[in-house]
């Protein structure tokens, strides 16, 4: 009991100091979620272009409690409290006395190895902006002209908070020759909400040939092996197109009830066929923006995924195969390749080098993570089928139930979305 009287108020202090470096790291929004490196090779090494949200940077690095119960600040930022809450916002002072210090911080966060030995950065230029006034920096020559400025911060610009300012640095790699194949990765994790959705968007730029372009999700913890193929760049988009299916619950869902409602596998075949034909079209269309651009159509066309659940659980369960056959699926394949379009122009632009290689990767990753689903709940289908046609049933039932509930859930969030679009609740 004297052990206990002792250990829970120790417990109770830490969690308590917990909470508070917690709720106060909370505040450091992560409202610019995307980072792009773009590389630059040179007879002697590399030069990086990095841009990123300033909180991967300061975030993990506030400090302890102070007695009056404010939390230290970390480095380059100041705290004020705004209704109660905590704010983070740049320290332009400490930036503008020595901007080299918040450049080191990225370049202690970031890693390029080649054959196996890392190379020590430089930090070049540093520049900071409030994420409403960067500059554009899509490709390399904007990239330059970002650090063409020459004061460190406009004073038209106000205060910043940190979750709404992004860092620029440039970087140099210093080696005896050029740079050909390399390793990059970070080491940055601030612990922030979001994160494991980072998008991160590598150019590689060499002389002479188109960029090659990698999009890595995350917060780049693993290495990302870089070399001058277009193919194996274009792999990334493979891999991005079958996350997306495998992690998009509605797409999973109606391959899921497509598949349980086949009669055969001739059947399924059509089935499969018809809706990767359908959402392939759409999928080039709706990239290139030959769609409607008002707001009212992307909780349409998600309206629409939803239904095709619905659809596709009610023909399992009352097993009508033909109601699913090729012509149906490809019109509901319309419906999910405008989906997969969605997602596709968030890590992809119309500009883009190497366009075509990287679409067409995306589409065949997305083939890819549809014929996994296939393929782990098909041979379950045929095992039911060989014992009876009751337990098939049976099974189609217990499978596709659920999977109507929830679209039906799904398709109500939707058309208020929608309905919002016209009416909004506010307007009298």
């Amino acid at each position: 009991m004297m052990v206990s009287r002792r250990v829970l108020p120790l417990f109770a202090l830490c969690l308590f100091g917990l909470l508070a470096w917690s709720e106060a790291r909370a505040h450091f929004l992560l409202n610019v979620n995307v980072r792009i490196i773009i590389v630059e090779h040179l007879d002697d090494g590399l030069r990086v272009y990095l841009r990123l949200s300033m909180p991967y940077l300061v975030a993990d690095k506030i400090g302890a409690e102070q007695a009056d119960g404010t939390v230290e600040a970390a480095p380059y930022t100041t705290n004020r409290i705004e209704e109660g809450q905590l704010m983070h916002l740049l320290d332009k002072a400490a930036y503008s006395e020595d901007p080299t210090g918040l450049g080191r911080l990225v370049a202690d966060g970031h890693h390029i190895t080649v054959e196996g030995r890392e190379l020590p950065a430089e930090v070049e230029v540093v520049r900071a902006y409030p994420a409403i006034a960067q500059p554009p920096f899509a490709n390399l020559a904007e990239a330059q002209r970002a650090f063409e400025a020459s004061a460190l911060w406009d004073e038209a610009w106000g205060e910043s908070f940190v979750g709404d300012t992004v860092v620029d640095v440039v970087l140099r790699y210093r080696t005896d020759g050029p740079v050909h194949d390399y390793d990059f990765s970070s080491s940055l994790n601030p612990g922030l909400e979001g994160q494991e959705e980072q998008a991160n968007l590598l150019l590689d730029t060499h002389p002479g040939s188109d960029p090659i372009i990698t999009r890595v999700r995350g917060l780049l913890d693993e290495p990302v092996a870089i070399s001058r193929s277009a193919w194996a760049a274009a792999y990334t988009f493979f891999l991005e197109g079958g996350r997306h299916i495998l992690e998009g619950l509605d797409h999973v869902l109606f391959v899921l009830c497509l598949t349980i409602g086949a009669s055969g596998l001739s059947n399924l075949l059509w089935r499969v066929t018809g809706f990767t034909l359908g959402h392939s079209v759409t999928l080039i269309l709706g990239f290139f923006g030959y769609v409607p651009s008002g707001a009212w159509f992307i909780p349409t066309v998600e309206s629409g995924i939803a239904l095709s659940i619905i659809y596709a659980g009610v023909i399992a369960v009352m097993n009508k195969p033909s109601a699913g056959t090729f012509l149906v699926t490809t019109l509901i394949g319309l419906l999910h390749g405008l989906g997969f379009s969605f997602v596709l122009h968030e890590i992809l632009k119309v500009d883009s080098p190497n366009l075509w290689h990287s679409l067409v990767a995306f589409n065949l990753g997305v083939e890819a993570g549809q014929v996994l689903i296939v393929l782990a709940i098909y041979p379950v289908i045929v095992l039911l089928r060989r014992k009876s046609l009751q337990a098939l049933s049976i099974g189609r039932w217990i499978v596709a139930t659920p999977c109507i509930a929830v679209a039906a859930f799904w398709t109500g969030q939707r058309v208020n979305q929608i309905l919002e679009v016209f009416w909004p609740s506010g307007q009298a």
